[in-house]
């Protein structure tokens, strides 16, 4: 095997540090006790505390949560069917480029974009069905329509590595469509589901621009708060939110990696 040159591991050392050390910023400044200003004035948990007992942010917290887990589930089950229905029929090429486009087309359009057509597509709506007014409901539609793309592909990417001599193998042994779904594909595609649903998730509760535009004034998740709280002056209650997010996410991913080391670990029966 060829040898790497010598460059790519500083190079590669320096991209870490930019993508860790402002995250390891803010995590240093939640337990500063200055409240204003970049200067040590101090360690102190008071900011987590105070940030636990206030309404507004518990409130955001709770409807980001809400509305995440919704839409991940809906998008998760809807994109893996999705990605199910595309590689498992013969479709022919035509439909199969079309389709390809349209996955493609919502990961790859500009959010202001995708919020515009969502707030043209509720209000057409709100006509016939009242439930469509901006709040909860349009807030997990909405991310569940830009989500089902994301799952789709990495579903799509999993399922890439399934052949299709595995379901002829076991059909040769008798099973039948329900075992072979159950027993031969699903456990294959569950890291893909789970990476998709991880994917999504986060998705959801990164997002701002759509949810600007779709969400209602009862309806606030955490990047609006944190916005706004940033526009009157970034506190150290916002860093203390913005660590537990941080750090909530990593265990997450650590958890899925170990959960999947594992499973690879254990030995086949």
């Amino acid at each position: 095997m060829r040898n790497l040159p010598r460059w790519i591991s500083p190079v590669s050392w320096i991209g870490l540090a930019i993508l860790y050390i402002p995250l390891l910023a803010v995590g240093i400044l939640s337990f500063n006790a200055t409240r204003y200003g970049q200067q040590w004035g101090g360690f102190t948990t008071a900011w987590y505390a105070m940030m636990a007992t206030n309404d507004a942010i518990l409130a955001a917290a709770w409807n980001s949560l809400l509305v995440g887990v919704a839409s991940t589930v809906i998008a998760t089950v809807l994109g893996t069917l999705l990605a199910l229905g595309l590689h498992r029929t013969p479709w022919p090429r035509w439909f199969r480029r079309g389709s390809d486009l349209a996955i493609n087309l919502p990961v790859v359009t500009p959010d202001i974009i995708l919020a515009i057509a969502l707030v043209g597509a509720f209000a057409v709506l709100r006509e016939w069905w009242a439930v469509f007014k901006p709040g909860l409901v349009t807030l997990i539609v909405a991310h569940a329509t830009f989500q089902i793309s994301f799952v789709t592909l990495v579903v799509s990417s999993r399922l890439a590595t399934i052949g299709r001599d595995q379901v002829e193998a076991a059909r040769d042994l008798y099973a039948n469509t329900g075992q072979i779904w159950l027993r031969v594909l699903l456990p294959q595609l569950m890291p893909g589901i789970i990476a998709g649903a991880l994917l999504a998730f986060t998705i959801s509760l990164d997002d701002f621009v759509v949810s600007f535009f779709v969400s209602g004034p009862d309806a606030t998740t955490l990047p609006l708060l944190i916005y706004a709280s940033v526009r009157r002056g970034v506190t150290p209650e916002i860093h203390a939110l913005s660590t537990i997010i941080v750090a909530g996410t990593m265990l997450a991913i650590i958890a899925v990696a170990w959960m999947q080391a594992r499973r690879d670990a254990k030995p086949t029966e």
